[in-house]
């Protein structure tokens, strides 16, 4: 994992906020499935900010894109925010959604 790799969780009545903060690599990447596996079970919407990662690494992208379908069926959709949100949403994923 990036050294200065981190997720904030906050959890509301029915909502949960990841914040990713640092750089996002491949075990970061695989950090965020398992934090959206084990912390986000019985949530209505599911928000992950995306605004304090400083760098993207295309190789952290392809591991979660080509890994996120171990998600499917648990959630309902799984919110995207932020200026890089666009880039960590695989294309033409439904459950993946980017909003501004």
């Amino acid at each position: 994992m990036a050294i200065n790799f981190k997720i904030l969780v906050h959890r509301n009545s029915e909502n949960v906020h990841l914040k990713l903060v640092g750089d996002f690599d491949g075990s970061s990447a695989y950090e965020l499935l398992n934090t959206l596996k084990s912390k986000c079970n019985g949530a209505s919407k599911i928000f992950v900010h995306t605004s304090c990662l400083k760098q993207i690494y295309s190789f952290g992208r392809e591991v979660f894109n080509n890994n996120c379908n171990i998600l499917k069926g648990r959630f309902n959709a799984v919110f995207f925010t932020g200026e890089d949100a666009s880039q960590l949403v695989p294309e033409n994923n439904k459950f993946f959604r980017v909003i501004s």
